[in-house]
């Protein structure tokens, strides 16, 4: 997998937050990304370049299922209505993505995606759409994001087998909570900030282990050379260490791994 490509790309998605950058055509694809600790959205233009991003912190879904429809919708309706306004276009089509095995809510996410204004061209799951970025062969794509941890199992670039499962960057938070006696929220900030990674990855090693017990649960070292993670609980440092050790598989990730599912998703918007 060529990480300089990636890393570039995602850089570029990263700095469309605050610099909207111009489309080569009229044409945007937009990827909407219903996630368990936040909502993004991620314009491309027809060349897969970033041109904007916005996203929000939210409290909507539980394991990948929508439980607060009208927040939902009012987040995703807002940050198209931020994205519109940088643009200076109505935003008409996008992509949305699924945690595999929640194929039952696929309706209440398009839903969300429609009643905010947009056209669903496409509808895929989260791994196979972080493919799109990683453009891996063979393989394992782990999206480990706030609820749940997804994988894909991918031969001659092709998606063998989609697994999910309930355990995510939400059950970090709470073991720190616990450990430190603080608030959720509070908890959650101190996972977020970079600098106390090495303190808290001791705190947090048995969820990540558990994490790799669900990747062993389907992946096997004799038929997979590398394991590649995405979404934002991969963000947390030495947690590729940790599933390698415990996998005894090759485990890789970009710099920033948050980003690559909702750009991916992006690219698959027709």
């Amino acid at each position: 997998m060529d990480f300089k490509r990636i890393d570039a790309f995602i850089k570029r998605v990263e700095e469309s937050e605050t610099k909207t950058f111009t489309p080569v055509s009229s044409k945007l694809k937009v990827g909407v990304d219903l996630g368990t600790a936040y909502i993004v959205l991620v314009v491309l233009d027809e060349e897969n370049n970033p041109i904007a991003c916005e996203k929000q912190a939210a409290d909507v879904l539980r394991d990948g299922v929508v439980v607060d429809y009208s927040g939902a919708l009012k987040t995703v309706a807002m940050l198209k209505g931020k994205l519109e306004e940088r643009l200076g276009t109505e935003l008409l089509n996008c992509a949305i993505a699924m945690p595999a095995g929640t194929e039952g809510s696929v309706k209440t996410h398009q839903y969300v995606a429609e009643g905010a204004g947009f056209e669903v061209t496409n509808i895929l799951d989260e791994p196979s759409s972080a493919n799109a970025v990683y453009q891996i062969q063979d393989g394992v794509i782990v999206d480990i994001g706030g609820g749940t941890t997804g994988l894909a199992i991918f031969h001659d670039g092709k998606v063998c087998e989609i697994e999910d499962e309930p355990t995510g960057g939400t059950h970090l938070t709470l073991v720190l909570a616990g450990n430190y006696h603080i608030p959720f929220a509070k908890a959650e900030a101190i996972k977020q900030d970079y600098a106390r990674h090495r303190e808290i990855l001791p705190v947090v090693k048995a969820v990540v282990e558990k994490i790799a017990s669900i990747i062993n649960r389907y992946v096997t070292p004799s038929e997979t050379d590398t394991i590649y993670l995405c979404g934002g609980t991969c963000c947390l440092t030495g947690i590729e260490k940790i599933i390698e050790k415990e996998t005894g598989i090759r485990t890789v990730k970009p710099l920033n791994p948050f980003l690559v599912t909702p750009a991916g998703i992006a690219i698959n918007c027709r």
